[in-house]
């Protein structure tokens, strides 16, 4: 067999739609300023499918930090990774702003969200060690788990009775190896909005002996008091080892970091394969970052209009009759039940009639016969948005229902 032969007889889960969904399901093309409008395909939408929760992306004071930032240094420096000749005095800062906003000692920058968690736990575990994870982690995540050479066992989704067990048979086999237990969880699962049962996790560290990773990308910005994440939001600061999260939602930016112990942060630095041989961040972004961060701590009020536009677009789709599920953050999702087909077609009568973009999710990503719209809300939408929202769902949703829309037959906008 060739290699390239499932190039078109195994095309993937999603790939098999490629034909299909290619420009306008899957890899559609938002256009003009960042924002909750935006052009698609030449038209206006009102977009809810954007990670920009407190509206940074488009903020005066971070287009013009990012501007200023990019005169003084160019997008090249400082060449090289950071262990060889990336280092900067401005890195460290932004670690260091980082740590204090977390209560952490120590903070770690990474290039990337993705490529960093997975190259976290290539480093923090080995052959005689366990890690125990969430049904629902993220993709990440479970590339990371790929890495791993030892055990892994997975509890249902914050099943905490489940976890309990899967900590007793990790314990048994560490007992044997001599090794340690990693248990990864996420602060907000990204699909369904839900939030990590952080608080019942960590109370199981009085009888289990194990350390615990946390990915905090749709929480940090967004929840707790400061809006630290959902490790402030529990109030776990100091029993949670790992604090994960990226710039590339609230932050409305690109990078990461990890929080934790100086002592684990200089392990990382001297482990993680994925910034020792990768060229350092670029100073632009840096510098952007640590504006994003600052208006992240000093203007609460945009994290308060996120939330004030959250709970207007959540209680709205209650009240219309749509199901939202268990979501106690930003991120909501309405639940219908269809097919593939059917999704398709509601998704184009969205954003042809009603000219509201939002994402579809699918099978095989959800179970067969359920359909996902999901909606981000941020601080750039208003009320007015939220209300004409509701209403076209619920005209979408009566429909679907009704059986208004086809089954079987994929909707073909290309050819319309």
């Amino acid at each position: 067999m060739d290699i390239f032969d499932k190039v078109t007889s195994k095309r993937g889960n999603l790939g098999q739609y490629a034909k299909q969904a290619h420009g306008y399901f899957a890899f559609p093309k938002l256009e003009g300023e960042i924002g909750s409008r935006m052009k698609f395909r030449g038209k206006e939408v009102l977009t809810w499918s954007l990670n920009n929760y407190i509206g940074l992306a488009n903020h005066p004071e971070v287009r013009k930090e990012d501007a200023e930032a990019s005169a003084r240094w160019g997008l090249a420096y400082p060449m090289g990774a950071r262990m060889m000749s990336g280092q900067t005095s401005r890195h460290e800062e932004l670690e260091a702003q980082l740590a204090d906003f977390v209560k952490k000692p120590d903070a770690f920058l990474l290039n990337f969200g993705y490529q960093g968690m997975v190259s976290i736990i290539d480093s923090m575990v080995g052959r005689h060690d366990v890690i125990v994870y969430d049904s629902e982690s993220h993709a990440c995540i479970m590339d990371g788990l790929r890495l791993h050479v030892g055990k892994r066992f997975v509890f249902p989704h914050n099943d905490m009775d489940n976890l309990k067990k899967e900590l007793e048979r990790a314990t048994k086999w560490t007992e044997k190896t001599g090794g340690g237990i990693l248990v990864i969880t996420e602060g907000v699962f990204g699909m369904a909005g839900d939030l990590g049962k952080l608080d019942e996790i960590c109370a199981l560290k009085d009888d289990f002996n194990f350390r615990l990773l946390v990915d905090d990308a749709h929480g940090f910005g967004v929840m707790g008091k400061t809006g630290a994440g959902t490790i402030e939001h529990f109030g776990v600061e100091d029993k949670v080892d790992l604090h994960f999260s990226t710039f590339a939602k609230a932050m409305a930016g690109i990078g990461a970091f990890i929080a934790c112990s100086e002592e684990v942060g200089t392990y990382l630095r001297y482990t993680m394969r994925s910034q020792i041989f990768a060229k350092s961040l670029p100073m632009p972004i840096v510098e952007g970052s640590m504006k994003r961060l600052e208006l992240l701590k000093t203007e609460p009020g945009l994290r308060e209009q996120l939330w004030s536009v959250t709970k207007a677009l959540q209680s709205g789709l209650t009240k219309a009759g749509l199901n939202i599920g268990v979501t106690e953050s930003p991120v909501t999702p309405v639940y219908l039940s269809g097919s593939v087909a059917e999704g398709t077609q509601v998704t184009m009568d969205l954003r042809e009639n009603y000219n509201i973009f939002c994402s579809i999710v699918v099978y095989p990503v959800i179970p067969k016969g359920q359909l996902l719209l999901r909606l981000i809300p941020t601080a750039t939408h208003t009320l007015e948005d939220v209300e004409y929202t509701v209403n076209a769902f619920k005209e979408v949703a009566k429909k679907l229902k009704d059986g208004k829309y086809s089954n079987e037959k994929f909707a073909d906008i290309f050819n319309q």
